[in-house]
C-alpha cells in the first residue's frame, strides 16, 4: 500500500513542499530509500537529514528551508506526525464479528453482534461487552464484568470478576486485571487473608502492556484514569489511583493506596511506597524510589550515578560512615563557632 504526500496531508494535516510523490512505508532516517518517508524530530539530526536517501521527509518549517528541491511534509511536531502516519500505514484489524465455536460463554451475557470472540475464550456469567470488541485466543473474562466499545484484549489476558473496562481500552498478552490485592493481617502465628472486595476500573482510552498486573481494591476500587498508558511488567497494587494521561514505563512497582496524578511520566523500574500522593505533571526518573508524597510538580530522581565497580566500592566505604562524618562536622562547627566568639570578645 502506498499514499501520495497530498493524500497524507489531506488525512493528517501539514503542508506538502516539492514533488507530490507516493511513499510506501515509514523508514528510519539513516536507512530510508526512494519511495519511503522518514521524519526529523530535532535539528541535532541535521547531518543525517542532509545525507538521507528518503524519498520524502517530515520536517519543521525551520528545517524545510535547508532542503530546497526535496519532497517534504512540513509539520509543527514531526514526531507526533510520524506517530499518526504510522497509524495510517498500520491500521488496527477490524473485528471479525462472531463467537468462535470453541469459545465458552456463560449465562446472562450481553455481547454485541459486532464483537469478535476468538477460540478458547472463556466468558463468565452476566458479562456485558460493547460494540466492536476483540477478545483474542485464550482470554478469560470473569463474572459480572462490563466492557465498553472497541476494547481489545490480546491473547491470554485475564480479567477477574466484576471489573469495569471503558471504551477503546487495549490490554496486551499475559496481563492480569483484578487479581486479589496483597491484603494480610497478622494473627498470632500466621497471616490472615483480607478479602479483596473492590474492583479494577480502567477508564476510556487506557492501554495496559504485556504481563502487567493491576490488583483489585480491598474495599474501594483500583482506578486507572482516562488515557493513561501503562507499559509491560508493571505491578499496580490495590486501591492505587493513576491520573489521566499519565505514562508509566516498564518494571515500575506501585504499592497499595498510592495516588499518582494526571499527566505524570514515570521512568522504568521506579518504585513507589504505599499511601503517598504524587502531584499532577510530575516526572519521575528511571530507577527512582519514591518514598514520600510529592506535592509540587517537577522533575524528580534518586538514581545513583553509574560508575565502575572499583569506584563504587571506594565510595561505598565512605557512604557507610556518613552518619559519623555528619556528627564530626557538627562538632567542628560548634568548635569553630566557639573560637569565633572568643575572637570577637573584647580583651582587657
Amino acid at each position: 500500500m502506498s499514499y501520495t504526500l497530498a493524500y497524507i496531508v489531506e488525512q493528517l494535516g501539514g503542508e506538502v513542499r516539492g514533488e507530490d510523490l507516493a511513499v510506501s512505508r515509514l523508514a528510519p532516517l539513516e536507512s530510508a530509500q526512494a519511495g519511503e518517508i522518514a521524519f526529523v524530530g530535532h535539528a541535532k539530526f541535521r547531518r543525517q537529514m542532509l545525507a538521507s536517501g528518503a524519498g520524502a521527509l517530515i520536517v519543521t518549517e525551520a528545517l524545510a528551508a535547508e532542503l530546497p528541491g526535496r519532497s517534504l511534509i512540513v509539520a509543527a511536531d514531526p514526531y507526533l506526525y510520524f506517530a499518526r502516519l504510522a497509524s495510517l500505514f498500520h491500521q488496527q484489524p477490524r473485528p471479525r464479528a462472531g463467537i468462535h465455536p470453541r469459545a465458552v460463554v456463560g449465562e446472562g451475557c450481553r455481547i454485541a453482534a459486532s464483537c469478535e470472540i476468538a477460540a478458547n475464550v472463556t466468558i463468565g456469567e452476566r458479562v456485558v461487552i460493547g460494540e466492536r470488541c476483540r477478545l483474542l485466543p485464550g482470554v478469560v473474562v470473569g463474572d459480572d464484568c462490563v466492557l465498553g466499545d472497541d476494547v481489545t484484549l490480546h491473547a491470554n489476558v485475564t480479567i477477574y470478576h466484576g471489573c469495569l473496562i471503558g471504551s477503546r481500552v487495549g490490554v496486551h498478552s499475559g496481563s492480569v486485571i483484578g487479581a486479589d490485592g496483597f491484603g494480610l493481617a497478622w494473627d498470632k502465628d500466621h497471616w490472615f487473608k483480607i478479602p479483596q472486595t473492590g474492583r479494577v476500573v480502567l477508564e476510556d482510552d487506557v492501554e495496559i502492556g504485556a504481563n502487567t498486573t493491576v490488583d483489585r481494591g480491598a474495599m474501594a476500587d483500583t482506578i486507572i484514569r482516562r488515557g493513561a498508558k501503562i507499559d509491560n511488567l508493571v505491578q499496580i497494587a490495590h486501591n492505587v489511583e493513576i491520573g489521566e494521561h499519565t505514562a508509566i514505563a516498564g518494571c515500575v512497582g506501585i504499592a497499595g493506596s498510592a495516588k499518582i496524578g494526571a499527566r505524570c511520566t514515570v521512568g522504568g523500574a521506579a518504585m513507589f511506597v504505599g499511601h503517598i500522593e504524587v502531584a499532577d505533571r510530575t516526572h519521575i526518573g528511571g530507577g527512582t524510589l519514591v518514598s514520600k508524597s510529592i506535592k509540587e510538580a517537577g522533575n524528580y530522581a534518586s538514581s545513583y550515578p553509574l560508575q565502575s565497580m572499583k569506584d563504587w566500592l571506594s565510595n561505598a566505604v565512605h557512604v557507610r560512615h556518613l552518619d559519623d562524618f555528619a556528627k564530626r562536622i557538627k562538632q567542628l562547627e560548634r568548635e569553630l563557632e566557639t573560637l569565633k566568639k572568643s575572637k570577637e570578645e573584647p580583651h582587657e
